[in-house]
């Protein structure tokens, strides 16, 4: 039953949109009066929250978490870099964790201008397609690298990359350079400068900087972007050591 339950809790798409009873259960592939059931049972618990009769992820699902404690403490010590980004830049910034084949976004600072953008903070999308994403797969070893190319790889856009090939060659130049260019990859008109954050000799998280493309001047955001995270780095590795 448990699995069950888990399974409508992740038919959720990561616009956070809502559902009927109906959609739910095509979604899951489970009868009808099994999803009521459960969502009824979700609904009391927070997990869900109902509207009529559409249903949606509840509040109580983001309270949980921002309490996993390594991501907590993570996005606690990474907030005052993230805000010297922003005000250094005026622009979007990123934080970002990898799981799986997936980035997973802990924090999201908007800029002045609202840009259109697929991130938000607890969703994810794949880690081929957005700056930070690549940035954390460059850095997570050539196992990784190797599983992710073996796949068809996903696209946000027309710009995404689904070449493996031209993949590979744009890791090899993160890898040298220590950051991650994307151009459109993820959202039209928007492009962005990624960089990893490393805690004992590991990747533990990647930032962002995220601009509209007709302002887009990486000689000027790059510095900033790598900055942050070699200083987000080195606390990092002092906490580690204590």
């Amino acid at each position: 039953m448990l699995e069950k339950a888990a399974n409508i809790l992740e038919s959720f798409s990561p616009s956070g949109g809502s559902y009927r009873l109906s959609e739910l259960s095509e979604r899951t592939g489970l009868p009808k009066p099994t999803v009521h059931r459960l969502a009824a049972d979700l609904v009391r618990l927070g997990w869900l929250e109902r509207s009529g009769p559409q249903y949606r992820l509840g509040a109580k699902l983001f309270e949980l978490g921002s309490l996993v404690p390594h991501r907590l403490d993570l996005r606690e010590t990474a907030l005052p870099f993230l805000q010297d980004l922003f005000e250094a830049t005026r622009e979007t910034v990123h934080l970002g964790v990898r799981e799986g084949l997936e980035v997973v976004y802990l924090e999201r600072i908007h800029g002045h201008e609202a840009l259109q953008l697929p991130s938000r903070i607890g969703g994810s999308l794949p880690l081929t397609c957005t700056g930070v994403g690549k940035a954390l797969l460059a850095f997570s070893g050539p196992e990784l690298t190797d599983d992710v190319l073996s796949r068809p790889l996903p696209s946000l856009t027309p710009y995404s990359i689904t070449d493996p090939a031209r993949l590979r060659m744009a890791l090899e130049k993160i890898q040298v350079s220590g950051l991650a260019y994307e151009e459109q990859e993820a959202a039209l008109g928007v492009s962005c400068i990624a960089a990893p954050v490393f805690a004992g000799g590991t990747t533990v998280a990647a930032l962002s900087v995220a601009v509209p493309r007709s302002r887009f001047s990486p000689a000027q955001i790059a510095p900033a972007v790598r900055t942050a995270a070699l200083g987000l780095s080195r606390v990092l590795r002092g906490t580690a050591r204590g």
